[in-house]
């Protein structure tokens, strides 16, 4: 996939770094507005991912703020119904309304296939990195896979959305990572085969001593895997097959067929938090901007949440740039995106303590409106949606 027009250009209203959902959705809404939109992604796309392939309510709430209500199912999503999770060889059963599960290749593709349609230049492969800004602009120097010199363009508003290890603010004053004490980490695989406990429109939990294990069906049959675990699991288990095995039995949980011959994707520390959330000209979001250990899809309504909250912002910054617009941003982060991220913050400390793990499952299962209400919180569309665009966006 190419850009749609010359990469001569060297002048843009936006220029937003990572073509994940949180920097896709914002290319594609800036571009719907009229902007000069340049998305740049630092792989080769199309790319495989593990992690949020679960979208929950509040991402299809914003999906659908913007006319892309259609998207997911039109990728063939799945309809998940039921959380199901493990802890110490029992099993609960709980209701997950308004999710789907589909493949990270699917879901990306689509988003940046609907951000070129609507006018923004896609250029994968290309690294980038914040240089100085002027009075009108920010310099960001691309530069392409194969490590060739570097190629400075000029944007009046950067957004920031590359991933939990990006490199794109170095040297850029007060930026940098605050990584929370024995924070895991997170790895995932995708499997061809599994076992017929885990079946399609349910998401399974395995919840073990030192790390959990989620597993939903694809749209195309394939079992995902995605985990995060304590270090001294993975170095104990010699490496995430073995861990995922370990955490799968201690929840009593099968372990599916080929988890040691799988292909695995493996993260840097989770739970950590940009200490820059905005500067001069620019704008942090999505995983970027701080991450926690999510459960049932929270983080990919985190990251659509935060695309479309920047969109105001980024409209007034391209008309003149304001140190008020930095410090809005990290309220309307805080407003949209803390509260949720310090409930899954909350459920992952106590999962950290065994007795404290076996009471929660013990409360949930005993009284079932407790659990109802914690989905509820962490699924619930945002309380302020951008106003949405008057032409729906077709899907592709």
């Amino acid at each position: 996939m190419g850009s749609s027009t010359s990469t001569s250009n060297r002048h843009w209203d936006v220029v937003v770094v990572g073509a994940g959902p949180a920097g896709s959705l914002a290319a594609l809404d800036l571009a719907r507005r009229g902007l000069r939109v340049l998305l740049v992604e630092k792989r080769r796309w199309p790319r495989w991912k593990v992690c949020g392939c679960c979208l929950n309510g509040q991402a299809r709430a914003v999906l659908a703020s913007l006319g892309l209500a259609e998207l997911i199912d039109s990728q063939g999503g799945v309809p998940l119904e039921r959380l199901r999770v493990g802890l110490g060889g029992r099993q609960a059963s709980f209701p997950l309304p308004d999710g789907r599960a589909l493949s990270r290749e699917r879901f990306d593709q689509a988003l940046v296939q609907a951000a070129i349609a609507a006018g923004a230049t896609f250029r994968p492969h290309t690294s980038a990195r914040l240089g100085p800004a002027g009075p009108l602009w920010r310099t960001v120097t691309l530069r392409d896979g194969s490590g060739r010199a570097g190629e400075d363009v000029r944007a009046a508003v950067v957004l920031v959305a590359a991933g939990l290890a990006h490199r794109c603010l170095d040297g850029v004053p007060g930026s940098g990572v605050r990584i929370q004490p024995r924070s895991r980490v997170g790895a995932g695989c995708l499997l061809a085969a599994g076992e017929a406990t885990y079946t399609p429109g349910c998401i399974h939990m395995a919840v073990g001593r030192q790390g959990y294990v989620g597993l939903v069906r694809l749209e195309d049959g394939r079992l995902d895997l995605a985990a995060a675990f304590d270090r001294p699991l993975l170095a104990r288990a010699g490496g995430p097959a073995g861990a995922a095995a370990v955490v799968l039995e201690q929840a009593g949980f099968p372990v599916p067929a080929g988890l040691a011959a799988a292909a695995w994707q493996c993260t840097p520390a989770l739970t950590r938090r940009a200490t820059a959330l905005a500067g001069e000209r620019f704008l942090v979001l999505g995983d970027a901007a701080g991450y926690v250990e999510p459960f049932t899809g929270e983080g990919m309504g985190w990251a659509l949440t935060a695309a479309v909250a920047a969109t105001p912002l980024v409209l007034e910054g391209v008309q003149g740039w304001r140190l008020a617009l930095e410090r809005q941003w990290v309220r309307s982060l805080g407003r949209r995106i803390g509260r949720r991220q310090r409930h899954c913050r909350t459920v992952a400390a106590l999962l950290r303590h065994p007795l404290a793990a076996r009471a929660l499952f013990e409360l949930a299962t005993r009284v079932p409106p407790l659990p109802r209400r914690l989905i509820h919180q962490l699924n619930h569309p945002p309380t302020v949606l951008p106003v949405p665009l008057p032409v729906p966006l077709p899907c592709r």
